[in-house]
């Protein structure tokens, strides 16, 4: 279940409500489950071969074939990132700054999770918890940032209209988030 923080504190974790928080961002979220059950039990493997990513990647295709009509999306990979990764933190360096892509940032998170930060209109910034079977659209030139939780792993498949579009063009915005530790105030609707 997704976790919408606000900079004041409040979380939202009902998918309606976020998706109203992130709309003045045209952020979409959605869940889409894993219904298979080989690929399910793909998942609890913390690294998996080519050959394992591809069975978990065309297990999935439906979702695929939606965005290739929808949104004309051309292509799509399965990153697997975990502790034992030679160089992680360099890897996720360069996503953990603001920044923005000219294409939008599509993942479907299928193990795991990570955080998006996002900055609003007003300046004001928040953050996103996306775990397993959840879907997030970042359109393109939004204010974001991304890293991973203290579990340090993630599953997410990767959707693109083209990959040159994924290079981050950095931001001078401060991440006010960043090695925060709150008291959450839980506000539902």
């Amino acid at each position: 279940m997704a976790v919408l923080r606000l900079e004041n504190g409040t979380t939202y974790t009902r998918l309606e409500d976020i998706g109203e928080k992130l709309a003045a961002l045209n952020v979409s979220l959605n869940y889409w489950p894993i219904e298979n059950p080989e690929t399910r039990e793909l998942l609890t493997k913390a690294a998996l071969s080519d050959e394992e990513k591809e069975t978990v990647l065309v297990s999935l295709d439906q979702y695929f074939r939606e965005l290739q009509e929808k949104y004309n999306y051309q292509s799509r990979d399965l990153i697997v990132l975990h502790p034992d990764i030679p160089n992680l933190d360099t890897l996720l360096a360069k996503f953990e700054r603001c920044h923005t892509h000219a294409d939008d940032e599509v993942r479907y998170i299928i193990d795991g999770e990570g955080v998006f930060g996002f900055v609003f209109p007003d300046g004001s910034q928040a953050e996103l918890t996306v775990q397993p079977a959840e879907y997030i659209n970042v359109p393109a030139n939004s204010e974001h940032w991304f890293h991973l939780t203290d579990a340090r792993r993630v599953k997410a498949v990767r959707y693109f209209t083209s990959t040159e579009g994924w290079v981050p063009e950095y931001t001078d915005t401060e991440i006010r988030f960043a090695g925060e530790k709150r008291e959450l105030q839980e506000f539902s609707v």
